[in-house]
């Protein structure tokens, strides 16, 4: 269960343009969709109590700690957040932005180009497909072995790692560098 590639060796930017981290959460596994409780407030089943902690463990070890938190404001992924964070030394301040619930990539984008300018690494806390899109759409280049493992799922608990050497306004399909990818199953 390692965290495959080094985050820390980030690309150098080129022409000089300041680069940014974007790390991507995805929520740890949430009580069933047939629960008869409204997809907002689902929250965290067992196994995702366990995982968020070793997420918020991996992220930790993949480099400094975020600049921001930009979370969903749904329960289940304000609880991995919640769970995560203590495994930071000094964690970042959060943001429950409406707009991250359900969205789709390009809301996304349109979300950390506003919120991060100015920063050097943000973490975004979301959800599928919308996450997993965003994730597949921005990693132009990397390890082949994990864009494979991306491109085929982001699991529940799933960490991964892109830097983007253009800086935030430059987030676009293909700008960034896939250098680690994490999850609880290995």
């Amino acid at each position: 269960m390692s965290l495959d590639s080094d985050p820390r060796k980030a690309p150098p930017a080129p022409g000089g343009a300041a680069g940014c981290r974007l790390v991507l959460l995805r929520h740890a596994k949430a009580v069933s969709k047939d629960e008869p409780i409204h997809d907002f407030d689902r929250p965290l089943k067992k196994r995702g109590r366990a995982d968020a902690p070793r997420a918020g463990r991996r992220l930790a070890d993949s480099g400094p700690a975020p600049d921001l938190v930009l979370c969903s404001p749904a329960r289940r992924a304000r609880q991995t957040w919640q769970l995560a964070a203590p495994a930071l030394t000094d964690p970042p301040p959060a943001v429950y932005d409406e707009r991250l619930y359900r969205a789709p990539p390009g809301d996304l984008v349109a979300v950390l180009a506003e919120r991060g300018h100015g920063l050097g690494s943000v973490l975004l806390v979301g959800h599928n497909p919308g996450l997993h899109d965003l994730a597949v759409g921005l990693c132009g280049s990397g390890p082949p072995e994990l864009l494979e493992r991306l491109r085929n799922g982001f699991p529940t608990s799933g960490l991964v790692v892109i830097e983007v050497p253009g800086g935030w306004r430059r987030l676009s399909s293909g700008s960034g560098v896939l250098t680690a990818f994490w999850s609880p199953a290995g």
